[in-house]
């Protein structure tokens, strides 16, 4: 007969076992220290956000010496119904257009020179023979005087 000889018993599977835990390890302390380089990110950012389109956030008004109030704005977004919806369809937002008012009882005028198409809404099922909207960038009072003529007679544009 054959004596065995005496040996250690033997431990499969925990090499792997060592090697799985060291890896989990290190996957939590690599997620541990992204977590912290977000934090601090977070932090020096500050909490406002930029807008969605990537854009800085713009800057605060400038505040008046004499009243502590902020200046007027010199741009402004105006919305305006153009009598000839067709036309409103030939624009795109970053054109430049002449605002006209055609009345009824004298020659056409010209409300606005060189303005800035903002944004051409998509138009309304329910409005009729209303015409369309475009939004435009221009002074106050530009804008102003666009209101008050668009509410008595009809407006047209050309493109510049």
């Amino acid at each position: 007969m054959h004596v065995v000889p005496a040996f250690a018993p033997l431990r499969v599977g925990r090499s792997g076992d060592r090697l799985r835990r060291a890896v989990r390890r290190r996957r939590r302390a690599v997620g541990a220290g992204l977590a912290v380089a977000a934090a601090a990110l977070a932090a020096a950012a500050g909490t406002e956000a930029q807008a969605s389109r990537g854009a800085p956030p713009p800057p605060p008004p400038p505040v008046t010496a004499a009243a502590g109030r902020a200046a007027p704005v010199p741009m402004v977004s105006a919305p305006v119904r153009i009598a000839d919806p067709a036309t409103v369809r030939l624009l795109r937002p970053g054109d430049r257009v002449d605002v006209v008012a055609a009345e009824r009882d004298g020659p056409p005028r010209v409300l606005a020179e060189g303005a800035r198409v903002a944004e051409v809404p998509v138009a309304d099922k329910g409005v009729g023979d209303g015409g369309a909207l475009v939004v435009l960038s221009v002074p106050r009072d530009t804008a102003r005087a666009l209101v008050g003529a668009g509410s008595v007679t009809r407006l047209a544009v050309t493109l510049c």
